[in-house]
């Protein structure tokens, strides 16, 4: 079995075959963050950073247990059947109709579907979605001081939807089950559930705008799309929008037939093993709500003739997001 590779350059391990990934990404050792660096210190002390210091997926041990769960079982809920990806049509087709750019659209459909399932009004949607955009351009390594000034800006007004959201949320809503199963779950840090709230649209806003647009980029290139599912099935196989992730030794330990030092990183090439929403203890939660807003969404543009697209990438460090031209 091929070893962990160690990049001298870079200085870390690389792990870039279906096995490696899957140990290292279930290995109790290696966590999501630095020990030594919780938050990114670009974001540290901000609001944004507040953000995400709180999100389960940042977190590991004890305090990472509850929060999922409550998490799984209120995604769960909103996969269950085929209302995400009605949903998912109904809100996409109305931004088509409102003459929304492809690659406006690409982006603002999938996030103003989960704000939907949230629980928030129509009218409500265009602000989420755009206070979205500002606060996921923080996230990156490339942000500008300028990004992350208006990523605070804007994790203030999410978490204050949100907290307006939580107060008055339709009992069918994703934001209603959430608050439900961590009352459930014993999770009951408000500014945690608040944060991670924010945090389902974030990573809609990235990982499932990818899907969908990697989607379109099949079809482009002549992917048979008769079944909008099948169709994202295979591209989430093939072509994943989240193409690595990193992990970091908290001690020294095996893995990967070598040993890691504590504080080494490890680069995890999730395209190369097909796991682009994760593996083990930190696999999205959302994927298959992920699957259905992007076939749902496919299936609203089926309405109107789809141009000849152009494309390029977006610049990031871990994802495969395409930027279209029209």
């Amino acid at each position: 079995m091929k070893n962990l590779e160690w990049d001298a350059g870079r200085g870390w391990w690389v792990a870039d075959s279906a096995v490696l990934v899957e140990q290292v990404l279930s290995h109790p050792a290696l966590r999501v963050r630095p020990l030594a660096e919780p938050v990114p210190a670009a974001i540290a002390g901000g609001c944004a950073g507040q953000v995400f210091g709180a999100l389960v997926r940042m977190n590991d041990g004890e305090r990472h247990i509850a929060p999922k769960l409550a998490l799984q079982r209120a995604l769960a809920v909103s996969a269950a059947g085929d209302a995400a990806r009605q949903r998912a049509h109904t809100v996409a087709a109305h931004l088509l109709a409102e003459g929304r750019s492809i690659g406006a659209w690409a982006f603002e459909a999938p996030v103003a579907t989960v704000a939907s399932l949230l629980g928030f009004a129509d009218e409500q949607l265009p602000a989420v979605a755009r206070w979205m955009g500002d606060f996921v351009a923080c996230l990156s390594p490339l942000s500008s001081a300028e990004q992350i000034e208006q990523a605070h800006a804007a994790s203030l007004r999410l978490l204050a939807a949100m907290r307006e959201l939580l107060q008055a949320a339709p009992q069918d809503s994703l934001a209603a089950s959430v608050a439900q199963e961590a009352a459930a779950a014993g999770w009951r840090n408000d500014h945690a559930i608040l944060a991670n709230l924010v945090g389902l649209l974030s990573q809609t806003y990235e990982a499932t705008a990818g899907l969908l647009g990697n989607s379109l980029v099949a079809i482009q290139q002549g992917a048979a799309s008769v079944d909008a599912g099948a169709l994202v099935a295979h591209v989430m196989a093939t072509d994943p929008p989240i193409i690595n992730t990193r992990r970091f030794a908290a001690e020294r330990c095996a893995v990967g037939g070598v040993t890691v030092e504590a504080g080494q990183a490890i680069l995890v090439m999730l395209g190369a093993a097909k796991r682009g929403f994760g593996h083990g203890r930190h696999a999205c939660p959302g994927q298959q709500l992920a699957q259905q807003i992007a076939a749902g969404c496919i299936e609203a543009l089926r309405s109107k003739p789809l141009p000849q697209l152009t494309w390029t990438y977006r610049a990031s460090v871990n994802a495969r997001i395409p930027e279209f031209h029209q």
